[in-house]
């Protein structure tokens, strides 16, 4: 069976989730954006073997720790989508700007698409693209568990920035309506920041996207 834990890093807040196979102990940390060192103490202290890195997109709360985490461990970057390439050559002036420690700059080991798949241990993961917080934009769905990792697409009350460079606020709205709703009012989704929600509570009160 698939299990998860999210911690909150860096000054952002922002949720970074353990994902693993509770067959296999295998483990992927998806948005790995900084505090590496409570990040691995949380994979050591449930006795996980971290094998991946997963990327929903490539800002630098999200994305920060993700090169020198591949790199001291030499684990694969998946993810995101090839549309997010400008936002990692950039990473190293996103540190300076949002005061984050140096980040390193990467080349993710494979890149994901619309339909494509993740695997970790015995369990797999759909991915779908969800621009418009960010061009590349991936979301991990876990129909098994009906859970959802959505990063900053969706927010419980919220919806994702979009005043970002090659952010787009109708793009947005269409991933959450013709990606997301599909997934089924009863999927409970992980966001990028913030509590988790389900689909169907922000189909109903969320201000942006509520009713659609």
């Amino acid at each position: 069976m698939l299990q998860y834990h999210t911690r909150p890093v860096t000054a952002f807040q922002q949720n970074c989730s353990i994902v693993w196979c509770d067959a296999t102990n295998r483990a992927a940390l998806v948005d790995p954006g900084g505090d590496l060192d409570k990040l691995l103490a949380d994979v050591e202290q449930r006795g996980l073997k971290l094998a991946q890195i997963w990327l929903t997109h490539a800002h630098i709360d999200h994305a920060g720790g993700a090169g020198e985490l591949s790199r001291t461990l030499n684990l694969p970057i998946i993810g995101p989508h090839p549309g997010d390439q400008f936002w990692i050559d950039g990473l190293p002036q996103q540190s300076a700007m949002f005061g984050f420690p140096p980040a390193e700059p990467f080349t993710p080991t494979r890149w994901l698409h619309d339909g494509d798949t993740v695997q970790i241990g015995q369990e797999t993961l759909t991915v779908r693209h969800c621009p418009g917080h960010t061009p590349g934009h991936v979301v991990f769905h876990a129909p098994q568990i009906q859970r959802a990792f959505v990063g900053d697409v969706l927010f419980a009350g919220s919806i994702g920035r979009t005043d970002f460079p090659q952010g787009n606020h109708q793009h947005l709205i269409d991933s959450i309506v013709q990606r997301l709703w599909p997934m089924g009012d009863e999927t409970i989704f992980i966001p990028g920041h913030g509590p988790e929600s389900s689909f169907g509570r922000e189909r109903q009160s969320n201000p942006y996207v509520g009713g659609t």
